[in-house]
């Protein structure tokens, strides 16, 4: 009789999809097809004759990439202050668009990502998605618009787009991005939230990212007013809140809320969000390039918020590939809360079943780091 040769993979962390992710823990495989998972210790005794297998830092479901700009995909790579990076993108506006979205959607498949989520700039791209991506996910379609006499037009306009995006759901789904508070006005920041609470529609919002854009919104200091000044016709006041407190104060906090970035926060702003259910999307390369700062993840961690990674844009990042930000910060975070968020937290911030590895499966499914 023949019998398949069966190898214990371990890890310094082992996570299956569900419970905690294990620092001793190992999945036993044979041939192509997952037959346990547990304890390297309990392992070893019910298959004692396996060979012990180590696979590197981690062994995973398929990870989350939560935060992507794929028609950024052709953009050159930016390092510095985080005030060139909006002009650095308009600048190579050119580049932006359909053909970048199909490059950048191939480096998510090759990277190995079982799930996206990707905020989406033109109208083809966001049908494109809808219509052809072979992976599941959100398509969140953004809004930048920060006159506030433009509101009432603007928020039509997006929601006759979404109402026909929304036909063409399967396995991707239509999301909203209002792309910031310093980009998108108050009255329409509060009536997207309305709109997409209303309709059940997940919610992405870059927020807290960086230092500047607290001065903005505080203040009305700093570069971001020029920006402000060249698409709005209408003087910005500053609410004198930070970016957390003000999506507070908007009614933009939310369990179908995503926040991208989080940098710029206090332990009450993270209580915010705990509370409120609001997931946390972290993008550590991106940051560090734009020389934001990092975020403080113990906080998020103590308090209970649901974290997911991303790697942001090509344009801020060096490759689309979201393990490579669980690298980035592996040796300065618990590793147990990074392998969470690079697949339990990514699938949950965008409503999708985690797959879970378990006695029958494919052992394809299985990722490392």
């Amino acid at each position: 009789m023949f019998w398949l040769r069966t190898e214990l993979w371990t890890a310094e962390v082992v996570y299956t999809g569900f419970g905690t992710p294990m620092l001793r823990g190992a999945i036993a495989v044979q041939g192509p097809t997952v037959v346990g998972q547990g304890s390297l210790e309990e392992l070893r005794a019910r298959f004692p004759q396996a060979e012990v297998v180590p696979k590197g830092k981690a062994l995973f479901p398929p990870p989350v990439n939560a935060h992507t700009h794929l028609d950024l995909s052709l953009h050159p790579l930016y390092r510095g202050p985080f005030s060139g990076f909006i002009p650095h993108v308009v600048a190579h506006r050119e580049k932006r668009g359909l053909e970048a979205a199909k490059q950048g959607l191939e480096e998510l498949l090759r990277s190995g990502a079982g799930a996206f989520a990707d905020v989406v700039f033109k109208d083809e791209v966001m049908e494109f998605l809808l219509r052809e991506s072979p992976l599941p996910g959100v398509a969140f379609y953004e809004v930048f618009a920060p006159d506030p006499e433009d509101a009432e037009e603007v928020f039509q306009q997006v929601q006759a787009k979404v109402k026909a995006w929304r036909r063409l759901e399967g396995r991707v789904r239509v999301g909203l991005s209002p792309h910031a508070p310093y980009s998108v006005s108050a009255p329409l920041l509060r009536r997207l939230a309305q709109y997409a609470r209303a309709e059940g529609l997940p919610l992405m919002i870059h927020a807290g990212e960086s230092q500047e854009e607290a001065a903005f919104l505080q203040k009305g200091e700093g570069f971001l007013t020029q920006i402000h000044g060249r698409f709005s016709r209408t003087p910005f006041e500053p609410p004198g809140l930070t970016p957390i407190r003000y999506l507070q104060a908007l009614g933009a906090l939310g369990p179908n809320t995503l926040l991208v970035h989080g940098v710029q926060v206090d332990e009450e702003e993270v209580r915010m969000l705990a509370d409120s259910g609001t997931k946390v999307i972290l993008c550590p390369r991106s940051n560090a390039y734009l020389q934001v700062g990092e975020a403080p993840i113990h906080l998020y961690a103590r308090h209970g918020v649901e974290l997911a990674l991303g790697t942001d844009s090509r344009a801020s990042s060096p490759d689309l590939d979201v393990k490579n930000e669980a690298l980035f910060l592996w040796e300065k975070v618990d590793p147990r809360v990074l392998i969470r968020a690079l697949t339990r937290g990514g699938y949950r911030a965008l409503s999708l079943p985690t797959p879970r590895l378990t006695r029958g499966s494919p052992a394809s499914l299985v990722h490392s780091l």
